[in-house]
């Protein structure tokens, strides 16, 4: 049973993790490989209103992915972006990261091996990893401007789209554990948590909704 409590508290975290960015021109859009075919939409509009002149999709595959996307995520993405009308001369693919750093690192990498100038990334992501997204790539990428961006929807829109709002509480409150635990292992920025968005957290954590949680760590990393 899903509570009113947990639905607030749902709503606050799906709030907190998405950056609000206005989507503005800039050098190169990436999407990042995942089960949501959303965000090679999203992408692929970007491209479209003239956000960006060069489009890549990362990703290779995960347990989650592994059926649906046999071929990569990435390369599941190039191809819609091909239904939806972007040139193929204008997709670069990156088919061997398996986790946002990755997709980070290895986008850079092969940016730059194809000797493309990047001052500024459009930075693709699910709805609830925008924040997650942006922190990785300041870490990762600092030299660059990041403008993040992810499919306009509320929390109830995507819970519809799942069909599953245990798992999308799931995925939120590991989303926000990531966010407490990866600064502290080089993997992202750390950032400022409004009280609310910690006390929203730790109650959907009491609540249960923990199956997305990296294991071992609990709810919340020891400083």
């Amino acid at each position: 049973m899903i509570s009113a409590q947990n639905w607030a508290d749902a709503e606050r975290l799906w709030d907190f993790q998405q950056m609000h960015h206005e989507p503005r021109p800039c050098s190169v859009a990436i999407g990042l490989g995942s089960h949501d075919l959303g965000v090679a939409d999203v992408t692929v509009d970007l491209y479209h209103r003239g956000m960006a002149p060069l489009i890549v999709f990362t990703g290779a595959t995960s347990r989650t992915t592994g059926e649906r996307m046999p071929r990569g995520e990435a390369e599941h993405y190039r191809e819609r972006a091909l239904e939806l009308g972007v040139p193929v001369s204008v997709i670069l693919v990156e088919l061997q990261a398996r986790n946002m750093g990755e997709n980070i690192l290895f986008s850079r990498s092969l940016l730059a091996d194809r000797g493309v100038l990047v001052e500024s990334v459009l930075l693709v992501s699910k709805p609830y990893e925008e924040r997650r997204a942006y922190a990785t790539a300041l870490k990762l990428w600092p030299e660059v401007d990041i403008v993040s961006a992810s499919t306009p929807m509320a929390l109830a829109e995507y819970v519809d789209a799942i069909q599953d709002p245990r798992l999308v509480f799931d995925m939120l409150v590991g989303t926000q554990q990531r966010l407490l635990l990866y600064p502290q292992q080089g993997l992202l920025i750390h950032q400022d948590v409004p009280l609310a968005v910690s006390a929203a957290y730790e109650r959907l954590c009491s609540d249960g909704f923990t199956s997305r949680l990296v294991a071992g760590h609990g709810s919340r990393p020891q400083e």
